[in-house]
């Protein structure tokens, strides 16, 4: 009921609602920026009030806060929800087609979102690519921009169609593991439903050496987790593993959200493929990564302190 007192206490005099986007809390939640924007906006003959907020960045935000916190939108979510826009009966469909407020009382635009799922191919462009990227409210520059695209291209030679959904995943998690030292170069795994699962990864350091390791482990993940710390060196807990769906299909996307404990530190880490294992391999490195950077941050601290300390 946040919403709905917000909106009773707006109608009453108040002029300030405490709200966060997707009603994140610390428990129960709190209510929903989105929600309550687009009520004022849609009904603003009722309301007589502006909020002055662009709700055409009410969608990318939400799918940032998503991507950050690592706490999917459900998909029947208002507003920012995937099914939020969707018409599957057959009256819907014709109602919509004859005259979209039939069962659409705002526009899918007015929040951000595209009324086209279906955009782009393995022959689509960088261009085209770049106006979609603009279209779906998301604002990087030039190296990011061509860097998203390599990774475009990448999926587009490894699916038929490519989704809003798949450039989003593109987008948030173009260059996760980017910044080293680990890079991941390839991924090899073997499985059989009486043996454990062998996996083995093949990676690149920053100064360019390759190291190659396998394991064993119950499942493909945890062999090729496994894999991951003999390469790194970097022991880890595995706290959490949560898959989602980044579009639509049997080739969708997979994201894969990780929550893991080094040193007694918890790390989240993200990574997307249409490899539901790759994609939680890439999750893990980038979490292995930003440890190491970590602890290499921490011994050139120390060093210098040394440094300084002896000098003096």
């Amino acid at each position: 009921m946040a919403v709905a007192n917000s909106l009773a206490a707006v109608s009453a005099g108040a002029r300030q609602i405490e709200c966060t986007i997707n009603g994140i809390g610390e428990r129960a939640g709190n209510c929903s920026l989105e929600e309550a924007v687009m009520a004022i906006k849609t009904r603003s003959e009722f309301f007589e009030l502006e909020t002055g907020i662009d709700t055409t960045r009410l969608y990318p935000t939400s799918r940032l806060v998503s991507s950050i916190t690592g706490m999917h939108t459900p998909r029947n979510k208002a507003i920012v929800g995937e099914n939020a826009f969707a018409h599957e009966a057959g009256i819907h469909q014709h109602g919509m087609l004859q005259h979209a407020s039939t069962y659409e009382i705002m526009r899918p635009e007015d929040v951000g979102l595209s009324k086209s799922n279906l955009v782009l191919g393995k022959h689509s462009g960088r261009h085209a690519f770049r106006d979609r990227v603009r279209e779906l409210g998301f604002e990087i520059d030039e190296f990011e921009t061509n860097r998203a695209f390599q990774e475009f291209k990448k999926l587009a030679d490894k699916k038929k169609d490519v989704y809003d959904g798949d450039i989003e995943s593109i987008i948030m998690n173009a260059g996760n593991t980017s910044s080293g030292p680990w890079t991941l170069k390839s991924l090899e795994v073997q499985t059989h439903t009486d043996e454990p699962a062998t996996a083995t990864v093949n990676l690149i350091d920053e100064d360019g050496t390759e190291v190659s390791k396998s394991a064993l482990g119950e499942g493909p993940v945890a062999a090729a987790f496994q894999a991951l710390e003999a390469a790194t060196g970097v022991a880890m807990v595995l706290r959490n593993f949560e898959l989602h769906s980044a579009s639509i299909g049997e080739d969708a996307q997979g994201e894969v959200t990780v929550t893991v404990e080094i040193d007694k530190q918890s790390f989240r880490g993200r990574g997307a493929s249409v490899d539901i294992v790759e994609a939680g391999c890439r999750a893990c490195l980038e979490v292995m990564n930003r440890s190491l950077r970590r602890d290499a941050r921490g011994k050139s601290g120390a060093d210098s302190t040394r440094s300084a300390q002896s000098t003096i």
